[in-house]
């Protein structure tokens, strides 16, 4: 059985490795080999929603139901260690696992609140503006699709694409990277290659083909 996989909640002021972008306080990274501390956007992991600790039940379901998912773990000062604090795992497993659950008032009470606190940290307005952008850049890309980009790449939890300065601003690299990052985990195995034990390159060598594919259609060049 692979390990899994572990995303850290650190205490200290830290640097994504890879892409150099400053996380600021208690970010959410993970280690990888001789990498060092990677943000959740360049390992991959910036798609998966965080279900916190507290519910075994919905936690079982929505983490045997998510073909990727990462554990949260945050250091204990007063205990000394790391302590797990929830998982990071796709909208659709959760919103599954709690579709099970709803037989039970205090879950439905809980999604409630989870949806309730998403819509907060999302920005109405620079949402907007990244979704107009998007249209902009890809004008072939299916209706509605364009809006699940702007609100997963902008959510105000360390390592979104789409909180990095560049994205800001709008750029167009930036822009088109939420894109790829989007394809590729709903539109190709990825997540399932990850999951079997492929090292993250070589499941993008696996995929790149079919992403090239799909931007060029919402591109509008084809």
């Amino acid at each position: 059985m692979n390990e899994e996989i572990k995303v850290f909640i650190t205490n200290r002021e830290t640097t994504c490795s890879e892409c150099g972008e400053d996380l600021g306080f208690h970010p959410w990274i993970t280690l990888y080999r001789d990498k060092g501390a990677l943000c959740l956007t360049c390992a991959d992991l910036d798609h998966l929603l965080f279900l916190r600790s507290g519910d075994a039940a919905l936690t079982r379901r929505a983490k045997a139901k998510s073909k990727l998912y990462a554990v949260v773990l945050k250091w204990s000062r007063a205990r000394k260690r790391y302590e797990r604090q929830g998982l990071l795992v796709e909208e659709e497993a959760i919103e599954q696992a709690e579709t099970e659950c709803l037989a039970d008032a205090a879950l439905r009470e809980a999604r409630r609140l989870r949806e309730a606190e998403r819509r907060e940290k999302l920005d109405k307005v620079y949402i907007k503006e990244y979704t107009a952008n998007l249209r902009r850049l890809f004008p072939g890309m299916p209706s509605g699709v364009e809006v699940k980009i702007a609100e997963h790449a902008c959510l105000k939890y360390s390592g979104r694409v789409g909180r990095s300065e560049m994205a800001k601003q709008f750029d167009t690299d930036a822009l088109t990277l939420s894109v790829i990052a989007h394809i590729r985990h709903v539109k190709t195995n990825y997540d399932s290659l990850l999951m079997h034990g492929y090292d993250r390159w070589n499941a993008r060598d696996e995929v790149r083909d079919k992403i090239d594919d799909i931007l060029e259609k919402w591109r509008g060049q084809r």
